[in-house]
């Protein structure tokens, strides 16, 4: 708003919302997927709905419990990713031919199967990987000291995802069937501890454990959504009911109206794009990076016509930073649009990549 005015703050805060109220719906259907591994009887809706249910209840009741909750699963996240990757060291089910066995299409080779094609329809997938990592500040109110905390905790937040993602995206592309088969599974996690523990009891347990991870991306995301919609409603560019702050200081109404929507797109998803993740997963990417270019692009204009505008915090890659993430960005907006095929075949080829 300072950069541009009031209607391009709007679409900055609507594309954010965009993906803000879709991740955690991806979330839940990779959450359902874990879950039908371990009860397939059950429908994925009733995962989606119950998930949603704890998770919103737990952020209305509070800050101080959702932190607390965020913190403890998080922890136990990291812990069981850890485990995961020591076990497949060290009992050698990692094996580096696993995570080169995807046959090469036409023009493709062993280390880039369809090419560097493949690598651009594989794009969204990888953005995935990082997507909501700038929540964070939304949480300032509830910070000590905002200006010197949040640049912090995000430097801290940025290099341990950077080192867990590329770690969990080699080891578990490396065992049992390999890239193909992790690839191609709704429950990749799963997957990998199956092959290093192949006992169906064990598999089951650390199946549900291996949850930890997407619970803890659910839940953050949760509070996250809440906040940015509160937020948008108390500057005017949502309906001021969502604004409301309930009996625990809480944004309940706002919260409430994110899952509500964020079920709905599931079922719709599941009723007209067969896959939820997949669909979601490219509204999510899509909503973020229009609104990773419009933040870069405010970037921009208040430092070139707002230089002495107060600062407590200057980006270390600066004005040429900005500008390679737009182009970055522009370039996985473009990937967004792959056809369904290409998207599919993407989805296999990221571990690969």
């Amino acid at each position: 708003r300072a950069a541009f005015g009031t209607a391009r703050a709007f679409l900055n805060g609507l594309t954010a919302a965009i993906e803000y109220v879709t991740t955690p719906a991806v979330i839940v259907a990779g959450i359902a997927g874990y879950m039908k591994a371990v009860a397939p009887a059950a429908p994925e809706w009733v995962w989606w709905v119950a998930f949603y249910a704890i998770f919103v209840f737990i952020n209305v009741k509070g800050a101080a419990l959702t932190f607390n909750v965020s913190m403890g699963i998080t922890a136990l996240a990291a812990a069981v990713l850890i485990f995961f990757y020591a076990s497949a060291l060290l009992t050698g089910s990692f094996q580096w031919e696993h995570a080169f066995n995807i046959a090469p299409g036409p023009g493709g080779s062993t280390f880039l199967p369809l090419g560097w094609h493949g690598v651009f329809a594989a794009l969204p997938y990888a953005v995935w990987f990082y997507l909501a990592i700038e929540q964070l500040p939304l949480s300032a109110e509830e910070s000590y000291d905002a200006e010197r905390d949040m640049p912090k905790a995000l430097k801290w937040g940025i290099a341990t995802l950077l080192c867990l993602s590329l770690a969990t995206l080699v080891l578990n592309s490396g065992v049992g069937p390999g890239a193909q088969g992790v690839g191609s599974s709704n429950s990749p996690l799963e997957v990998g501890f199956r092959a290093v523990f192949p006992s169906r009891t064990t598999s089951v347990v650390l199946s549900l454990i291996s949850l930890t991870g997407l619970i803890a991306s659910f839940h953050s995301i949760i509070y996250a959504y809440g906040r940015l919609l509160y937020a948008l409603s108390r500057s005017g560019y949502l309906p001021g009911y969502l604004g409301h702050v309930g009996r625990w200081r809480t944004p309940d109404t706002a919260l409430i109206f994110g899952g509500v929507l964020g079920l709905g797109l599931c079922f719709l998803a599941a009723r007209y794009a067969g896959s939820v993740g997949a669909a979601l997963l490219n509204m999510a990417v899509f909503g973020a990076l229009i609104s990773y270019i419009l933040v870069l692009v405010s970037f921009l204009r208040l430092r070139a016509e707002r230089p002495h505008m107060r600062r407590p915090y200057r980006s270390p890659l600066g004005v040429a930073g900005a500008f390679a993430g737009i182009v970055l960005a522009l370039i996985c907006l473009a990937a967004t649009f792959a056809r369904s095929e290409e998207r599919r075949v993407g989805k296999e080829c990221r571990s690969r990549w």
